[in-house]
C-alpha cells in the first residue's frame, strides 16, 4: 500500500518584484530579498530554498533536501542541485550589475560529485563571479553540506542585458 503525501505551496505575487528590480542596483535588489524586505521569487517556495547571503560578486543559497525532491532511484533529483547552483551563480553576477542592467543565463555546466538525500542535511550553494565583462559574465559555484563536503560544482556564462527605459 502506498502512503500518499500532500504538500501545499504558498508564494507571493512575483509581479511585486518588477518595479523594485527596475529601480535598484542588482546588489540592493538581492539584499532586500535576502533580508525579506521583498518577497522571494516563487521558485524558492516550490523547491524550498532561499538566498541567505549576497555581497558584491558573491551569493549563497540554502536548502534542506526533502523526500519530495527525490527521483525514482531514491535520491534527490539532480535538478535541485542544478537549480541551487544556477540561482547562486546568476545572483552573484546580478549583484555586480548597476541599475537598469539585467542578465540571462547562456550556459550552465554542472558536475555532480555525490548524491544528495534527506540524510545529507542542509546544503549551501556558494557562488562567485569569475569574469565580469560588458557583454558576458562567468561565475562558478559549489554545493556543500554543513561540514563543507562537496556534492556538486558548476560554472555558468551569462549575457548582460541593458534595460530599455521608456520615456
Amino acid at each position: 500500500m502506498m502512503a500518499l503525501r500532500i504538500r501545499t505551496i504558498e508564494w507571493e505575487d512575483p509581479n511585486q518584484l518588477v518595479e523594485p528590480m527596475r529601480n535598484l542596483s542588482g546588489l540592493e535588489f538581492l539584499q532586500k530579498i535576502a533580508r525579506r524586505e521583498l518577497p522571494p521569487p516563487p521558485i524558492g517556495a516550490l523547491m524550498q530554498f532561499n538566498v541567505v547571503e549576497v555581497s558584491p560578486g558573491r551569493a549563497v543559497f540554502a536548502a534542506q533536501p526533502e523526500e519530495f525532491h527525490y527521483n525514482p532511484i531514491g535520491v534527490v533529483h539532480g535538478g535541485l542541485a542544478a537549480t541551487l547552483l544556477d540561482s547562486a551563480m546568476g545572483c552573484a553576477i546580478h549583484s555586480m550589475l548597476p541599475l537598469g542592467v539585467g542578465y540571462t543565463t547562456l550556459e550552465i555546466k554542472v558536475n555532480f560529485v555525490r548524491a544528495l538525500t534527506v540524510a545529507t542535511g542542509p546544503v549551501r550553494s556558494e557562488a562567485e563571479v569569475v569574469h565580469m565583462g560588458s557583454r558576458t559574465a562567468t561565475a562558478q559555484g559549489r554545493l556543500v553540506d554543513s561540514k563543507g563536503k562537496l556534492y556538486a560544482h558548476a560554472t555558468t556564462t551569462c549575457l548582460i542585458l541593458s534595460q530599455q527605459r521608456s520615456e
